[in-house]
């Protein structure tokens, strides 16, 4: 196997690299993120706003206008409440409304205390880290560890996929449209690619985020399952209503990845019930 130092994604010292940069985010974007600081703070009173972050497309230079959304992480100072949950809901409908140039905006809420804390270091952490571009406010990568790609990664970052299989299983028995099967496709598409890339990420020793680049990862290890996961990375960028793609997703890749997870790497740290 190659050193992981010539491995994608990681840095010099072979710890995985922050992926985003305001810097490469492309001109088209420029007003819109210009704008969301402005919102952001407006929505949130000072003294609980701590920062917020863009993630995604965007900030890795890759969003295609009018077609990629917009993914923003707000961090407030102490847990999130229904009013600033309320609050979310608000920018997120307003900045949608009011810019062709994205096709839906996503806004996580979370705190200080959770980032920061043991139990989320190599899932939530990881994500701040490794994955979120700093929009306003203090950066918190900088209480955070450097991040390498092993087993501890991947079990904390993507080993729970089970639960998340029985709600799709639950939204696919009740969707009636093919706006809700096309969601419902796109949203396990992507989630499958991501933890069939975090299954052997620790073999092929980097880190990306490309969907078609995780999907060709996958099969290196999995030829067996290549061209299933190949499949689902397409979906995920350009989701289908077609009741075999839901077949293929629920009941065939997503349990056998499942089981295959949770053998390589075992479950992910439990949390406490919401």
């Amino acid at each position: 196997m190659d050193a992981p130092l010539m491995r994608p994604g990681l840095a010099p010292d072979g710890t995985i690299a922050r992926e985003g940069a305001l810097s490469k985010v492309p001109a088209a974007y420029a007003r819109l993120l210009d704008e969301t600081r402005d919102r952001v703070r407006a929505a949130f009173p000072a003294e609980r706003l701590h920062s917020a972050y863009v993630y995604g497309s965007i900030p890795r230079g890759t969003a295609r206008a009018g077609r990629s959304d917009l993914d923003l992480l707000v961090v407030l100072r102490e847990p999130p409440s229904a009013v600033d949950r309320a609050a979310a809901d608000r920018v997120e409908a307003a900045l949608d409304a009011d810019f062709d140039v994205i096709d839906g905006v996503g806004l996580l809420l979370s705190d200080v205390g959770t980032l920061l804390s043991e139990l989320e270091r190599f899932d939530l952490g990881f994500f701040v880290a490794c994955l979120c571009t700093p929009l306003l406010g203090e950066d918190l990568a900088g209480a955070l560890p450097r991040y390498v790609p092993d087993d501890l990664l991947a079990r904390e970052t993507n080993g729970d996929l089970g639960p998340a299989l029985a709600r799709w299983r639950e939204r696919a028995a009740a969707a009636r449209t093919d706006a809700e099967r096309s969601a419902l496709c796109r949203v396990a598409a992507r989630r499958i690619v991501r933890t069939g890339f975090t299954l052997v990420m620790p073999r092929w020793g980097g880190w990306t985020s490309d969907l078609a680049l995780q999907a060709e990862v996958f099969a290196t290890y999995h030829p067996a399952r290549g061209a299933d996961m190949r499949r689902a990375a397409v979906w995920a960028r350009t989701p289908t209503a077609a009741p075999a793609s839901l077949t293929l997703l629920l009941t065939d890749l997503a349990p056998w990845l499942v089981s295959t997870y949770l053998a390589v790497h075992g479950p992910k740290t439990p949390r406490p019930a919401a």
